[in-house]
């Protein structure tokens, strides 16, 4: 795990070196300076020389100095590396994501991938920046002080026997006891996160049924989990602080009053003032170089879920791979399901499809009709390999789908869903995602085709027009009419429509249709309807029903022959609802 983490800061490495030597050198002088100081009390005792006085003043005055500036550089280089290090790991992790199958998607969430992305990096970012300043600087700064209070004080170090073990025990018992809590909170912001991604997508359905106040106690409650888990953690991580100053007292005390007497009964001899001095400040060295280690603990057994949880995805495979030799080049748009059955998970009991045997040929315009559940998009899911098949065969231009590269595929097959996503940009740049090398006439072209130049055109700004994101500022029918014009714009072999034109009129239906045989007449158009007038004019239609193809034909010949169909068109024809 700790491998797959380290791969990422790369170019970072230098800035990291560079925050361990800048560290060490500020270690070194803070315990210096005590030592220093010391010998300055005592020979101020002697009446030394005022030249010797200034010298040794200057020169604490230039270590202080020199330590500052390290501090600040090691600053500079740990901040520079920490985040370096987060951009890389998140880099890495929505490259991983991008490469990942919708099987993979749905084996984590949604939500919980926008947690590793974001709390959890954060959380592996503050652990990687303490580890390489803080987590140097105090066991340093714990053993320097703690010899150097050995070679000053003698017998009078033996506070830290006392100390140290119960400020560690007590310290690293705490952060124990309040683990379990901050690792149930990482699950909980997943759940959190999970609500409020649902509450904002289904925004105008949450106001359309008025059920705010319902939302409202779902979040509440749900931000409510983790601040209990929180405060449970924070009541007792807590006592650090009493314990820390206990153990303050303790050490001054000891000090003050051993120092003293030995002082006193010595005269001098065996411990005087300037060492008493750096005691205390060794003393208070030691006690907070505990107290930051405790810290670090806390924060890296936090981070170690993090860790575990952005690990998961480094090391995920995806479902979808590239043969070791794939086919390039898609010959044509002809489509073949032979013994297709195909569920969405191993552990499915029941297939979303089953025995699918079809054969299309190039160029053909093919519908698909079934009730609810019917798996009308999972089997077009098929098509581009967003999905692989559990038996059987998909074939796209005589070749198994899992023989070809990928991408090359996908980039041969153009999906517009009923839902299709516009991105935050102008409609131009949205268009351009179905070629980015498009002119503005094959734009406007591709846009009349899909009838949506007109209301393109009376927008202000027009084709420059800024769409919001999610497409919030576009009605549903502009939006599935765009989503249609990027997709003709990448002229594919195959062009699947699932239920992309349902926000329109019949007549806009008809008008986009007629265009698809215009401008693409030997793409294969595969389209979902709910309509069976969007369809009936097609070489084909396909009925499901329950996974099952159940009839295969042209709408006369399936009047004759299927009663779904028939039972559909009447229902239509009646005045009646079908519900997709």
């Amino acid at each position: 795990m700790l491998k797959n983490l380290l791969s990422c800061v790369r170019e970072y490495k230098r800035p990291t070196i560079l925050t361990f030597i800048f560290i060490i050198g500020e270690v070194i002088i803070e315990c210096l300076i005590p030592f220093i100081t010391a010998n300055l009390v005592n020979q101020m005792k002697l009446a030394i020389e005022m030249k010797v006085l200034l010298i040794t003043g200057l020169s604490l005055l230039l270590m202080a100095m020199v330590s500052l500036a390290c501090g600040g550089v090691a600053a500079v280089t740990c901040a520079k590396a920490a985040t370096g290090f987060a951009k890389n790991l998140r880099r890495e992790i929505f490259t991983k994501v991008q490469a990942f199958s919708f099987e993979n998607i749905d084996t984590f969430s949604t939500s919980s991938l926008v947690t590793r992305l974001t709390t959890d990096i954060n959380n592996v970012q503050m652990s990687y920046m303490m580890v390489i300043r803080t987590a140097v600087r105090s066991p340093l700064m714990l053993m320097f002080s703690i010899i150097m209070a050995y070679i000053m004080g003698g017998a009078l170090a033996l506070t830290f026997v006392v100390i140290v073990p119960v400020l560690f025990i007590g310290l690293i018992t705490i952060a124990r006891k309040a683990m379990p809590a901050l690792r149930r909170v990482f699950k909980k912001y997943d759940k959190l996160n999970e609500a409020i991604e649902e509450n904002i997508r289904g925004m105008r359905v949450v106001k359309g049924f008025a059920r705010e106040e319902y939302e409202k106690k779902k979040i509440f409650k749900a931000a409510n989990d983790i601040r209990v888990d929180f405060t449970r953690a924070d009541r007792i991580i807590a006592f650090n602080t009493p314990i820390m100053q206990f153990c303050i007292s303790f050490n001054v005390i000891f000090v003050l009053v051993v120092g003293s007497t030995m002082i006193i009964n010595s005269r001098g001899a065996s411990l005087d003032v300037g060492q008493m001095s750096a005691m205390l400040t060794y003393g208070m060295q030691t006690l907070m170089s505990l107290m930051m280690l405790s810290f670090i603990y806390v924060i890296l057994t936090i981070s170690l879920e993090s860790m575990k949880r952005i690990n998961e995805v480094l090391i995920a495979e995806p479902s979808m791979k590239n043969p070791e030799n794939p086919v390039m080049d898609v010959k044509d748009g002809s489509i073949e399901f032979q013994d297709v059955n195909f569920k969405y998970s191993e552990n499915s009991h029941a297939y979303a499809l089953s025995d699918v045997n079809l054969k299309i040929e190039s160029g053909m315009t093919v519908g698909i009709i079934g009730g609810t559940g019917s798996s009308k998009s999972s089997l077009v899911q098929l098509i581009p390999r967003l999905y692989d098949v559990t038996e059987g065969a998909v074939r796209v231009g005589g070749v198994d789908v899992r023989q070809y590269d990928i991408a090359s595929l996908r980039d041969q097959v153009a999906m517009v869903l009923q839902k299709n996503q516009l991105f935050s940009g102008t409609i131009k740049e949205n268009l351009r995602w179905g070629n980015e090398n498009a002119t503005d006439e094959e734009l406007i072209e591709a846009c009349k085709l899909a009838q949506a130049h007109d209301f393109v055109s009376s927008f202000p700004e027009g084709y420059d027009t800024y769409i919001e994101q999610g497409g919030t500022n576009v009605s549903g029918g502009q939006k599935q009419r765009l989503c249609i014009a990027r997709a003709l714009l990448k002229k594919p072999k195959i062009l699947i429509l699932d239920d992309s034109t349902s926000a329109v009129d019949t007549k806009t239906d008809s008008f986009i249709r007629q265009g698809f045989k215009e401008f693409i007449p030997e793409t294969t158009k595969i389209i979902i309807a709910q309509r069976i007038s969007s369809i009936q004019d097609a070489d084909m239609i396909i009925v499901l029903d329950n996974g099952h193809v159940v009839a295969v034909g042209t709408h006369s010949e399936l009047m004759a022959s299927s009663d779904i169909y028939r039972e559909i068109n009447q229902q239509q024809t009646q005045g009646g609802d079908f519900d997709e």
